[in-house]
C-alpha cells in the first residue's frame, strides 16, 4: 500500500453527540496519526463529521486512497457505507476500546452495515492511552497497511453444535408453529439511526418463517389519541403499585414528572391495541429518529413488551426490538417459543454490546442498552416489576422526556443469538453464557462509566473480547435466562438459517 491514508469521522445524524464527542476523536485521530507515522505512513484527515449519506457520497466517494474511519462515538452505518460501497479502496475500521463513549458499538454497527452490503473492510481496536504503546495493535495496524487487510483466527467459530434427540424433538415441534402459522413482526416504522443492517424485509424473512407488516409511526401519535383516561390511570397505577421506582424531578432531571411517563404509557397502550389488531406475534419500534421531538422515549413501553407483568398483560410477553431491528426480532421470537416449551420463563432481553473487561480471569461484557430489557432480568420474579427503575433519558439526545426501564440483571446461565445477513443469505449467531454478579465497587465503576440510566447485564457470553471484536456482525444481542443453546442450534436449521457458534477454547 503505497498511497497517503484517508482518515475520516463518522458520524452521528445529531449535532450535540458529535460536538461532545470532538476531544475524544481529535485525540483518537492523533493517536493513529502517530501510530502510521511510526509505519513510515502518511495520512490527510477529509474535513468534519459526516452526519449525512449525502456527505458520504461527497467526501469519500471520489477518494482513491486507503481509507480509516475513526470510531470513538456512536454513529450511523450509512455516513460511512455510502461513500464506500462500488469501491474496492482498503477500508479499516478503528476505534478506541472505551465504554465511555460508545465507538466499538459504531464499528460492530458499520461493520455489519458494510458486510450485509457485500463491502470488504477490516477492523482493529486498543484501549491503550498511547496506541503506539499497544504492540498487537500495531501489528494488525501494520497488516493493514502492507496488505489492505486484516486477517483473523477463525479458531473460536464452529458452523455446528452437537444437538440431543431432545433438543432436536422440542425444536421440531416449536419449528411445526411457525410453519402452520408464519411469525407476524409489527414493524413500527423503518430502520432507526441508519441500522440497514436491521432490516431484512419480506424477500429474506419469508424463506424462515416470518412475515413484517409495516405501519408508520405516526399511527402512534394518531391512536394514542384515542386511548381513554382511565386506562391511562390504570395503566400508571399497575407500573407504581407492581414495584417501579420512578425518579422524577431528581436534579438535572426536573422536567421528568408523572406526567412524562403517562404519556409514555400512551404509547405502550397505543402500540398494544395495535399489535392487538393486527395479530402481531412481535414488535420493531424505531422510534429515533422521526419521533423524538415529538414523542416522549419509546423505552419504558418498550421495556414493558418485553415483560409479562405489564398493564393490560394477556401473560405473555411481545417480543419487542428496539430501533426496528429485525435482527433481534428474529432470534427473540424464536427463543421465546423455545423457552416456552421447555417450561422456562419466556422473557428475550434486547441489549448492546457496550464494551467490557476483565474479572476474575475471565472477560466480562458490558451488555446495555436504553431500555428495551424486560423486568425479568432485575427480580426473576414474571408478576412483579420490582428492581426496575425509570430515569429520565438523556436530554442531549431525547429533548422531549420520558424514562428507561433499568435495573441491575441477576446472575444466572443465558443463552444468547443474533440474526444477520452476510453474503445474500440469514445467519444464526448462538452462544452459550452467563450473567456475572460484579463487586458493587467495580459495578458502579462500570456502569457509571457507560450509560447508569440504561439497564445493565454483565455477561460473559462464552467467547473472548478480541474473538467477538473481530468476527461478531452487530452492535445488539438478543439474550435469555436459561440453556436453550441446542434447542436454539437446531431451530435455527430446521428453519433455513445458516449457523455459526462463537466460543472460546
Amino acid at each position: 500500500m503505497k498511497q497517503r491514508i484517508a482518515l475520516f469521522w463518522p458520524g452521528d445524524g445529531r449535532d450535540k453527540p458529535n460536538e461532545a464527542a470532538l476531544p475524544s476523536i481529535t485525540e483518537a485521530t492523533r493517536q493513529m496519526e502517530a501510530a502510521l507515522a511510526k509505519l513510515g505512513r502518511a495520512s490527510y484527515r477529509v474535513a468534519g463529521f459526516l452526519t449525512k449519506p449525502h456527505h458520504a457520497i461527497e467526501k469519500l466517494g471520489p477518494i482513491r486512497d486507503p481509507m480509516i474511519g475513526i470510531c470513538v462515538h456512536w454513529f450511523y452505518g450509512p455516513h460511512t457505507t455510502e461513500g464506500v460501497v462500488g469501491k474496492d479502496e482498503p477500508l479499516l475500521l478503528a476505534s478506541n476500546f472505551s465504554g465511555q463513549w460508545p465507538g466499538l458499538v459504531g464499528l460492530l454497527n458499520t461493520g455489519a452495515c458494510l458486510a450485509s452490503l457485500d463491502r470488504k473492510f477490516s477492523r482493529v481496536w486498543t484501549d491503550a492511552a498511547d496506541w503506539t504503546g499497544d504492540g498487537r495493535f500495531m501489528a494488525r495496524l501494520e497488516e493493514w497497511c502492507e496488505t489492505g487487510e486484516i486477517r483473523y483466527g477463525e479458531e473460536d467459530l464452529a458452523y455446528d453444535a452437537p444437538v440431543s434427540p431432545g433438543a432436536a424433538a422440542l425444536a421440531a415441534k416449536v419449528a411445526k408453529g411457525f410453519r402452520d402459522r408464519r411469525a407476524l413482526i409489527l414493524m413500527l416504522g423503518d430502520t432507526s439511526m441508519g441500522m440497514i443492517n436491521g432490516y431484512f424485509g419480506p424477500r429474506l424473512l419469508a424463506p424462515h418463517g416470518f412475515s413484517e407488516h409495516k405501519v408508520d409511526q405516526a399511527w402512534i401519535i394518531h391512536r394514542g389519541r384515542s386511548v381513554a383516561d382511565a386506562r391511562l390511570d390504570a395503566a400508571l397505577e399497575f407500573v407504581k403499585s407492581r414495584g417501579v421506582t420512578f425518579h422524577w424531578r431528581e436534579k438535572g432531571a426536573e422536567d421528568f414528572t408523572e406526567d412524562a411517563t403517562r404519556e409514555q404509557l400512551r404509547d405502550y397502550l397505543a402500540v398494544l391495541d395495535l399489535a392487538i389488531e393486527e395479530k402481531a406475534d412481535c414488535l420493531g419500534w424505531q422510534y429515533q429518529l422521526g419521533l423524538l421531538p415529538l414523542r416522549p422515549p419509546s423505552d419504558f413501553a418498550e421495556g414493558l413488551f418485553n415483560s409479562t407483568c405489564r398493564p393490560e398483560s394477556d401473560g405473555d410477553t411481545i417480543a419487542c426490538a428496539t430501533e426496528a431491528d429485525q435482527g433481534n426480532a428474529v432470534p427473540m421470537e424464536m427463543m421465546k417459543r423455545l423457552l416456552k416449551a421447555k417450561g422456562l420463563h419466556q422473557a428475550v432481553m434486547f441489549h448492546d454490546v457496550r464494551w467490557g473487561g476483565e474479572h476474575e480471569g475471565r472477560f466480562v461484557w458490558v451488555l446495555l442498552n436504553s431500555g428495551s430489557c424486560g423486568a425479568y432480568a432485575f427480580n426473576h420474579d414474571p408478576e412483579t416489576l420490582r428492581g426496575a427503575h425509570s430515569y429520565r433519558q438523556a436530554a442531549m439526545y431525547f429533548p422531549v422526556p420520558g424514562g428507561t426501564l433499568t435495573g441491575e440483571s441477576l446472575p444466572g446461565p443465558v443463552t444468547w443469538s443474533r440474526c444477520y445477513l452476510k453474503g445474500g443469505v440469514l445467519w444464526m449467531d448462538v452462544g452459550r453464557g452467563e450473567v456475572v454478579k460484579l463487586p458493587p465497587a467495580k459495578r458502579d465503576e462500570w456502569w457509571e462509566g457507560t450509560n447508569r440510566q440504561w439497564p445493565l447485564m454483565t455477561a460473559d457470553l462464552g467467547v473472548g473480547r478480541d474473538t467477538l471484536m473481530a468476527h461478531y456482525l452487530s452492535n445488539h444481542v438478543a439474550v435469555a435466562y436459561g440453556d436453550v443453546f441446542e434447542e436454539m442450534v437446531a431451530l435455527s436449521k430446521e428453519m433455513g438459517f445458516r449457523i455459526r457458534v462463537l466460543h472460546s477454547r
